[in-house]
């Protein structure tokens, strides 16, 4: 963590959703609530970055009110504030099949993000008819974890992460929350030096380093804590509302 960095002005807030904005009950607190508005009030734009799909993210971003971009699925899709597609970027339908095959050998909890929906612990009769976004291997044992990820990396070509401590997600290499947001930015016309990131997870790591002020939650993994300007409350604390008080409003 940075201690001696000063925060800047803050023109735009990116917020993880699982383990950042959602309590441990998957709510938005109400204090969260009340200070993205004021954000928002005050002419800051307030976006979604999530490995959630649209499916499971929209609801809450319309509750909110947000009207703006939503990044999902890592970085995978954006969409602007009238819903249309701004990008997407698809895991070749092979290596998603190998994947799954990886999955299969040793048993593990899997799903799949296709554009259309999340498969969970199944998969479409014939995975090549679908486009996808993202495969996530949920692992319980250290070892198979390690040994699944050790698989993934000498593969090559892919984009590694997590967003819990028992879980891997992958991406097309090159895609990630922090890519999403420079392009947001740009067409914003804002810089990143005045976006202000906040997360719990690996797949949320690049997001926090190349923003101006990246926020690590109170419940975060401690190599995101390492990463970030500054550390939060927990997420059942309402962090998120503590950070925009403190380092936005």
């Amino acid at each position: 963590m940075t201690e001696s960095k000063i925060s800047p002005q803050i023109k735009l807030i990116a917020l993880d959703m699982d383990g950042t904005l959602l309590n441990s009950r998957g709510e938005i607190p109400e204090e969260n609530r009340a200070a993205i508005k004021e954000a928002k009030e005050k002419g800051i734009e307030v976006i979604l970055s999530t490995g959630r799909s649209r499916l499971t993210a929209g609801d809450h971003a319309d509750s909110l009110e947000l009207n703006s971009y939503l990044i999902t699925v890592n970085g995978s899709e954006i969409f602007g504030p009238d819903g249309e597609s701004i990008s997407r970027a698809p895991v070749d339908s092979k290596v998603m099949e190998w994947m799954w095959n990886l999955s299969q050998s040793h048993k593990t909890n899997f799903w799949a993000t296709s554009c259309e929906r999340v498969w969970n612990n199944e998969m479409p009769e014939n995975i090549h008819d679908h486009e996808w976004l993202k495969f996530g291997f949920d692992i319980s044992d250290d070892a198979v974890r390690e040994l699944i990820h050790n698989e993934l990396q000498s593969k090559g070509d892919l984009e590694i992460t997590n967003s819990s401590l028992t879980n891997i997600e992958v991406n097309a290499l090159g895609i990630n929350k922090a890519k999403a947001i420079q392009k947001v930015t740009e067409i914003l016309g804002i810089s990143m030096e005045n976006v202000m990131a906040m997360g719990d997870s690996l797949n949320d790591i690049a997001m926090i380093e190349e923003s101006g002020w990246g926020v690590a939650m109170g419940n975060a993994q401690e190599i995101v804590k390492e990463t970030a300007d500054a550390v939060t409350g927990t997420n059942d604390e309402s962090g998120v509302a503590q950070a925009i008080r403190k380092w936005a409003l």
